[in-house]
């Protein structure tokens, strides 16, 4: 049976750290407000110019990720047949990041999409990937998920409760076809729009409110915005939900997975999460303190420091897990 095997990852984030206390500088806030809140003590955003503008975009970061990825997996990059790149916030409105990485890496007219499910963005894309090598539409395939969220954070009181949690970076994957008993087992997908206006933006541009105007900016309603309480709630249900769905359609047990690999929103949501599973520290990989809420980026960015650090070894099973805007959730069953 052919399987989409993971065999190579890599990741990138900016070299500017931001603190809790330099964010304590210049909005209402503290590190210890921050800190118990979300386990956040710092993060990474990229550098700007004068006119605020990022010194590289987000398709750039995107490709130094995955120049990392395929050296891990020691392929030619001619050899990749389909670019998933997963992101809320694309360099510009269209086209797709996706494009830009063809033509950054020279891919050679692989094809290319964007995905744009937020926080589930890369749990969407490998499940999309394990498809395209299955059916085979390809057998090679590119996967990233990568975010700029510094440049689009309300960093005034008004915007505190988003601007402390959001960071950028990016992270990649390389999957292959193979024979081998390895790769994607299980992934399981899931959405309930009815909830979709407690964690969006609704410009710059939106159909249903008309066009970014003036009054618009001046609301702030170009900034996210998110009902805390009610993102939390869902989010804790929803992971241990989708983490039991994919472990019963993959056929084994959380006794049997080396290695939890959550989508970084919110160390409480961790801790909640790994307390009902029974699951000790060691087998739930968490870095939220030190790159903050990347997003898509997120799971990516955890999965290439795990394998860095030797923490995923061949024939471990691993759970991939998210939940965010959209609400949209998922989960994903891997034999490294």
């Amino acid at each position: 049976m052919t399987r989409a095997a993971i065999t190579g990852t890599g990741f990138w984030v900016p070299e500017r750290v931001v603190t809790n206390d330099d964010l304590a500088a210049i909005i209402d806030t503290s590190d210890e407000w921050i800190t118990e809140r979300s386990g956040i003590r710092e993060r990474r955003w990229l550098e700007r110019d004068a006119d605020g503008r990022t010194l590289i975009s987000g398709a750039e970061m995107g490709a130094r990720a995955a120049r990392e990825a395929i050296a891990a997996a020691g392929i030619d990059k001619d050899t990749i047949d389909q670019v998933i790149y997963a992101t809320l916030n694309p360099d510009v409105f269209f086209p797709g990041n996706g494009v830009f990485i063809e033509h950054l890496l020279e891919l050679n007219t692989a094809g290319a999409m964007d995905i744009r499910n937020q926080c589930t963005g890369f749990v969407y894309g490998l499940a999309a990937a394990d498809g395209f090598i299955q059916s085979g539409l390809a057998r090679t395939v590119l996967v990233i998920g990568g975010e700029i969220q510094s440049t689009a954070l309300d960093l005034t009181d008004r915007g505190r409760d988003m601007a402390v949690l959001f960071a950028d970076g990016a992270g990649a994957a390389i999957l292959q076809a193979t024979d081998e008993d390895r790769g994607i087992l299980a992934s399981v997908l899931h959405s309930q729009g009815r909830y979709a206006r407690d964690l969006f933006a609704e410009a710059p541009v939106a159909t249903v409110t008309g066009r970014m105007n003036a009054a618009m900016i001046e609301e702030g309603r170009h900034y996210p915005r998110m009902n805390g309480k009610m993102v939390f709630q869902h989010a804790t249900r929803r992971f241990g939900e989708a983490i039991d769905e994919v472990l019963k359609k993959g056929g084994v047990t959380i006794d049997d997975v080396a290695l939890l690999i959550p989508h970084q929103a919110n160390q409480r949501i961790t801790d909640a999460v790994t307390a009902r599973l029974g699951l000790p520290v060691e087998r739930v990989f968490s870095n939220i303190a030190r790159y903050g809420n990347t997003t898509a980026a997120s799971i990516p960015i955890a999965l290439a420091e795990a394998v860095r650090a030797g923490r995923v070894q061949r024939g471990d099973l691993i759970v991939t897990v998210a939940f965010g805007s959209g609400f949209t959730w998922g989960a994903n069953l891997i034999k490294w």
